[in-house]
């Protein structure tokens, strides 16, 4: 199966799970668990954005940092810049903030609510250099536009 039909199952199997207007912990539990299970990447989860600094939220993989600035590191970067960012190497990236020395390679996706404002990242982590790409990008941001109606 490839990359991509990996990707359109899942975003099938996270529609039928979502609960709009339902519980938001649930609905971003269930997609991290989703998203494991089909993609099979190191970690993946969501960090929320409370104030200044992104939270950890429901994740799939070994324990994480509980804070993150924002603007700082991968997941803070693209809070603050609204756009998604792919890190073929996070040991590359300036100002990386090493939650796990496991992972090598990053992406994060924002997600915002119906005003336009972000929310939470969608953070996902490879033990590879180079695991992710534009089809990745492309499908997370999908699964983005699907969570707006969670807040």
């Amino acid at each position: 199966m490839s990359k991509e039909d990996r990707y359109i199952a899942a975003l099938r199997e996270i529609d039928v799970r979502l609960q709009k207007g339902g519980d938001l912990v649930a609905d971003l539990g269930n997609a991290a668990a989703v998203l494991k299970k089909r993609l099979l990447y190191f970690w993946i989860g969501f960090y929320l954005l409370k104030g200044d600094r992104l939270v950890l939220g429901p994740f799939q993989g070994t324990p994480a940092c509980v804070f993150l600035p924002l603007g700082q590191g991968v997941c803070g970067a693209c809070a603050a810049e609204r756009e998604t960012v792919l890190v073929p190497d996070v040991g590359k990236f300036p100002g990386h903030i090493a939650c796990d020395p496991n992972s090598k390679s990053e992406i994060c996706v924002p997600l915002f609510d119906g005003s336009g404002s972000v929310r939470a990242v969608l953070d996902m982590d490879s033990e590879t250099l180079n695991a992710f790409d534009d089809t990745d990008a492309k499908y997370c941001e999908r699964l983005a536009a699907r969570l707006t109606g969670i807040w």
